[in-house]
C-alpha cells in the first residue's frame, strides 16, 4: 500500500517519527517521506541520519498553521499524525498551549487532509483518552472523536481517518526507562505508588500497528494493540537491582493504571488476534460488518487495562529488550 506513495509526518523528529522512517522505507520503498514538525534542530540532526537518502525530506511547520499543513500535503497520500503536546504535567500548567496543538491543530490537518483528497491518515492516540482525568488525555479524546468523525466530512473526497492507541512506549522520549537508567547511579528510584502499573510496547510494535491501520481501515476505527503489562516496581527493580525504591506519591493527573478501552467502549470494541478495534458510535458504523470482518464481540463488562491484563511481561523479556535496545536508550 505504501510502496512508491508519498506519506507526510507531523511531528516526525519525535521517538515515533524516528523509528518509522527507516523500518518503512526498508519495507515499502516509499516514493517520498515528508517530515513536518517545528523544531529545526532536531530536523537538522535527524537528517544526518538519512543523509544521501532522497527519499526522506524535511518540512519546518507547526499544525496549528493550516496554511502551511496545506503547503506541505501538496501531492502526499498518506499521513501519520504524531504531533502533539504531551508530557501531563507540561499540559496541565500550560492548558491554552496543550489544546492548540492537540485540539486545533487536529482540526486544521483533518480539513486539510480532505481538501487536498489524502488517501489515508493514521493518527496516534494514547490510553490517557480513555476515561481522561487529565488535560492531555481529555485533549487527545477530542482528537480522536474528531478524527473519526472526519470521515464523515470528507464525502467525494474519500479520504479516510482512523487512530491508533498504544499505552506506555519503552525507550520513548520522556518514558520511565531511560529516566530510571539515566538515574540508577544515584542508588535511588522515585516509585510513584507501589501498585501502579503500565502497558509495555515497544515503538516497532507501534509502528506495525499504524502499518495494519492504513491496510485494514474503513475509516473511524481506533485500533488497540494487545500488549502485556509491568508493574512499575518490577520494571525498576530489572533496571537497577540494587537501587533502592522510594515511593514520592502520584504526580497530578497520573492514573495508578494505564486503561486503553473503557467500559462505555466496550460496547463496540471487537477482538482480533493480536488487537482489538473500537468502532464509531456514530453512523451505526459499529454494526457495520465491512468494519467489524470477522472480529469477536467483547463481553459488555469489558474493560482493557494494565492491571487486568491477562499477558504480562517477565523481567527476563524486559532485561533482553533494554539489552538489545541499550544504544538506542542511551541517545535519547
Amino acid at each position: 500500500m505504501l510502496t512508491n506513495k508519498t506519506i507526510l509526518i507531523t511531528g516526525g523528529t519525535g521517538s515515533f517519527g524516528n523509528t518509522f522512517i527507516p523500518m518503512t522505507l526498508a519495507k515499502y520503498n516509499p516514493k517520498k517521506v515528508i517530515v513536518f514538525s517545528r523544531d529545526e534542530m532536531k530536523q537538522w540532526d535527524m537528517a544526518k541520519k538519512f543523509d544521501g537518502d532522497p527519499r526522506v525530506r524535511f518540512f519546518i511547520g507547526d499544525v496549528r498553521d493550516k496554511d502551511r499543513l496545506y503547503r506541505a500535503l501538496d501531492g502526499v497520500h498518506y499521513v501519520v499524525h504524531a504531533a502533539a503536546t504531551k508530557i501531563v504535567p507540561t499540559a496541565e500548567y500550560n492548558p491554552f498551549e496543550c489544546v492548540k496543538t492537540n485540539v486545533i491543530g487536529a482540526m486544521n490537518l483533518i480539513d486539510a487532509c480532505i481538501d487536498k483528497g489524502i488517501k489515508r491518515v493514521v493518527a496516534l492516540s494514547t490510553d490517557k483518552a480513555s476515561s481522561p482525568i487529565n488535560l492531555y488525555g481529555a485533549t487527545k479524546l477530542a482528537s480522536d472523536k474528531m478524527f473519526v468523525a472526519g470521515n464523515s466530512y470528507s464525502g467525494s473526497h474519500d479520504t479516510r481517518f482512523s487512530v491508533v492507541r498504544y499505552g506506555n512506549v519503552m525507550g520513548s522520549r520522556g518514558s520511565v526507562i531511560p529516566f530510571f537508567m539515566s538515574i540508577k547511579d544515584k542508588g535511588v528510584l522515585p516509585i510513584t505508588d507501589p501498585r501502579m502499573t503500565r502497558f509495555m510496547i515497544s515503538l516497532e510494535e507501534g509502528v506495525k500497528l499504524v502499518w495494519h491501520a492504513f491496510e485494514d481501515m474503513e475509516g473511524g476505527e481506533i485500533y488497540v494493540k494487545k500488549i502485556p503489562s509491568m508493574k512499575v516496581t518490577d520494571l525498576a527493580r530489572v533496571v537497577a537491582p540494587a537501587a533502592k525504591q522510594e515511593v514520592v506519591g502520584i504526580r497530578p493527573g497520573e492514573k495508578l493504571h494505564e486503561q486503553m478501552i473503557s467500559p462505555e467502549d466496550a460496547y463496540y470494541t471487537y477482538e482480533y488476534p493480536e488487537h482489538f478495534k473500537i468502532l464509531p458510535v456514530i453512523n451505526n458504523w459499529s454494526s457495520d460488518r465491512i468494519r467489524i470482518k470477522d472480529g469477536k464481540k467483547v463481553a459488555e463488562d469489558f474493560i482493557y487495562a494494565s492491571d487486568n491484563n491477562p499477558e504480562w511481561m517477565s523481567d527476563a523479556d524486559l532485561h533482553a529488550w533494554i539489552e538489545a535496545n541499550r544504544e538506542k536508550i542511551g541517545s535519547i
